[in-house]
């Protein structure tokens, strides 16, 4: 099979279509042909091998070569073999998942507990938008912001991946919802459903005097004691990821928001969602929101296949309204 192959640390030109040998699935794995993937800040992280002190901590960076070889931690496609364990699937069912790597390659073995079926009413390049981001949105709001109805909640970052998500899902929750984004950026997070939007280059949403129940903090740009002052007493600042740096951003404000936590009268956790053991059910959960229409994919552009590099540099400038996916494969012969 051809995939994009990371093989040193550097800029998205490292990125080598070449011919790799077509994954065999164990026992509990199901060998999808993927049809799509979307690119994501993860991917280039990793692809860079930053920030560096990210290699010193184990987990997917290595520290002198990259341990994930082929990125891309979203797929969506058809079932091809299963592994004599699997009962939920069977070749042909359409299916998404969130692989943690191995979207930027034609195949990938995916743990069944991983797969969840693709909503009906996506297209698979809309479905390859979900995974990761709207996972971590889910997980946000839901398990470590304990979102509830009528409560007031600022996504900070609201226009990009998982902001476009959280925005959507916080409303799902009968949140009111406002949205921190750049002006250019206002119609489209009103039109999926923001209460109010918040353009931050000409207002400072955390010194307006209002306050929030629960902030998502996407965009990281903010100081942590200007975060809490943007929240209500007993609410919750959830860390979701903040502006990339070479040696210790993001790793150190996560850090220091952790240390400084217990000292804090608001509330203050990470979403992990790499980390979380319920990647698939909530897929699951989110199959069902998609078909219901309370959330939609936002696709900024769509990439081909061999195209890969550019789509990865286009998202690593931060720019992207939504997110950036890839057509693997269209559905053709071979």
């Amino acid at each position: 099979m051809k995939a994009f192959v990371l093989r040193s640390y550097g800029s998205p030109d490292v990125l080598e279509l070449t011919e790799v040998p077509t994954p065999v699935p164990r026992r509990d794995e199901v060998l999808v042909r993927v049809r799509a993937t979307s690119v994501q800040p993860y991917d280039w992280h990793l692809m860079r091998g930053q920030p560096y002190v990210a290699r010193l901590m184990g987990g997917t960076v290595g520290v002198r070569a990259p341990r994930l070889r082929v990125l891309g931690a979203d797929v969506a496609g058809r079932v091809e073999e299963v592994g004599a364990d699997v009962t939920g699937f069977r070749p042909g069912d359409e299916v998404y998942a969130m692989p943690k790597q191995g979207g930027f390659g034609e195949y990938v073995c995916v743990p069944e507990s991983e797969l969840a079926r693709k909503p009906r009413n996506l297209s698979f390049e809309e479905a390859a938008a979900v995974p990761l981001a709207a996972n971590t949105a889910l997980l946000a709001l839901r398990d470590r912001g304990r979102i509830e109805a009528g409560q007031s909640v600022l996504v900070d970052g609201a226009s990009g991946g998982v902001g476009t998500f959280a925005v959507q899902l916080a409303k799902a929750f009968g949140a009111k919802v406002t949205g921190v984004c750049s002006g250019r950026n206002a119609d489209l997070v009103r039109s999926i459903g923001a209460d109010e939007v918040v353009d931050y280059t000409r207002e400072d949403v955390t010194g307006s005097g209002r306050r929030h129940d629960l902030l998502i903090d996407i965009w990281g740009g903010r100081s942590l004691r200007t975060c809490r002052r943007a929240l209500a007493r007993g609410g919750t600042h959830v860390l979701v990821g903040g502006p990339g740096g070479r040696w210790v951003q993001p790793v150190g404000r996560i850090a220091a928001a952790l240390a400084t936590a217990p000292f804090a009268s608001r509330r203050t956790v990470t979403a992990d969602v790499i980390g979380c053991a319920e990647n698939g059910r909530n897929l699951a959960t989110l199959t069902g929101l998609i078909e219901d229409g309370l959330v939609r994919p936002v696709v900024d552009r769509c990439h081909r296949f061999e195209e890969i590099p550019e789509a990865v540099r286009y998202q690593e400038e931060g720019r992207a309204r939504g997110k950036v996916v890839v057509t693997v494969w269209d559905g053709t012969l071979p």
